[in-house]
């Protein structure tokens, strides 16, 4: 029999989307969220536990606990070149969320402990779309559980590190060119480690310099379940409920910031993002039954990527503050091998936010983040599936903290 390719099967693929590219979206805290996403040089309290742990040492009160949660709402589309042909997601909102809680030990170290989900996602293509054979939709979720400690070890200097552990799940489908009935269904859990590490400098007073690096994590999955409806003459070739195991790198980030605060009503904020994306050569999956025909090596070929932001919070009054902030977040991905599971295009992103702070140990922040993608005509090659996409998102989030 023909080998039985399965290049249209690539799983975690959209985890990683969701971690550079054109959905980079660090929703780790409200306030960073809108002054650009940046937060490495920034001293937010308990959510600089996954920005930079080297800020948490200069934590204002002894205790203090942040959470919060954003809605996305996301958009994809796709046009053929060879004709008017038009195809677009139609995705569930998706409510990606964080907790953060950190303390004082002593006057110089304080250790926290962040839970929250950076890379959940879901995309919905139409059951009967051109690019079925690819993808028809795809759900993921993730939780990192980080504890973190921070040492200050000078008045102007500290440093901190956290160890992130990573439990995520993935479940996907998409059709095979049997008949109108036939896909496959592939779902999985996995587990890794990770950590990172960051430094605050304050040069001055109103000047302040972050570095985090944040660690590659091979995420391995094995055991998956990999489900086919075929036809009946084809059972007795291909093993209907198989299992499967795979893994795939999420890339090293180096963040380097500098806040500065202009006047007492206005903060400034810049930060470079370097991701490491050039770990990420090729997507391979080993079966258990059928490995002869079902085994395959998939090229991906991205390239590091670099994603400057900018953010701005000003003093309205004591206990109220506005924000706003861009970032130009340019796609590692390959054009030749560009596949709809990762549609990651250039893009930009504007962001605003403001924060009301009604009494001494209590504030709540607002946060709205809009993506546009950039159009863009893509292919792959090992499909022969070409075409124009374009995406945007619109993310509202609120986050409430605590200290005291």
């Amino acid at each position: 029999m023909k080998k039985f390719s399965l290049l249209f099967i690539i799983l975690i693929t959209s985890s990683i989307g969701l971690l550079a590219g054109g959905y980079q979206v660090r929703l780790q805290g409200a306030r960073q969220s809108g002054m650009g996403l940046t937060g490495t040089s920034l001293i937010s309290g308990a959510s600089d536990i996954f920005y930079n742990p080297g800020s948490l040492s200069f934590l204002s009160k002894k205790f203090e606990f942040t959470a919060g949660t954003n809605a996305i709402f996301s958009k994809i589309e796709f046009r053929s070149l060879e004709s008017d042909y038009v195809a677009k997601t139609n995705n569930p909102v998706s409510l990606p969320f964080f907790f953060y809680g950190a303390g004082k030990i002593t006057d110089k170290i304080t250790a926290g402990l962040g839970i929250y989900t950076p890379y959940g996602s879901k995309t919905d293509w139409p059951d009967d779309w051109s690019g079925r054979f690819l993808i028809q939709n795809i759900a993921l979720s993730s939780i990192y559980f980080q504890p973190s400690i921070s040492f200050q070890i000078l008045d102007n200097l500290s440093i901190g590190a956290g160890l992130a552990y990573v439990m995520g799940s993935v479940d996907l489908q998409r059709a095979l060119p049997y008949n109108d009935r036939s896909f496959v269904k592939l779902n999985g859990n996995a587990s890794a480690f990770g950590f990172n590490i960051g430094v605050l400098f304050k040069p001055a007073e109103s000047m302040h310099i972050g570095i985090d690096y944040r660690s590659k994590i091979e995420v391995k999955l094995d055991d998956g379940d990999a489900n086919f409806r075929i036809p009946a003459s084809l059972v007795s070739i291909i093993t209907i409920e198989n299992k499967f195991s795979s893994s795939l790198p999420l890339p090293a980030n180096l963040d380097c910031g500098l806040s500065w605060q202009i006047t007492q009503k206005l903060l400034f904020s810049f930060e470079i993002n370097w991701v490491l994306w050039n770990c990420y050569d090729s997507l391979t999956f080993t079966f258990i039954e059928n490995g002869d025909m079902l085994n395959s090596i998939n090229p991906r070929l991205y390239s590091n990527s670099i994603i400057p932001r900018f953010g701005l919070e000003y003093r309205i009054q004591p206990k109220l503050k506005i924000r706003t902030g861009a970032y130009y977040d340019n796609s590692p991905a390959n054009d030749e091998y560009f596949t709809p599971e990762t549609v990651t295009l250039n893009t930009l992103g504007f962001t605003f936010g403001l924060s009301y702070h009604p009494i001494e140990n209590l504030n709540f922040d607002f946060s709205f983040v809009q993506l546009m993608g950039i159009e863009g005509e893509k292919k792959y090659s090992p499909g022969n599936f070409a075409g124009k996409y374009r995406s945007s998102a619109s993310i509202p989030g609120i986050g409430i903290s605590y200290s005291f």
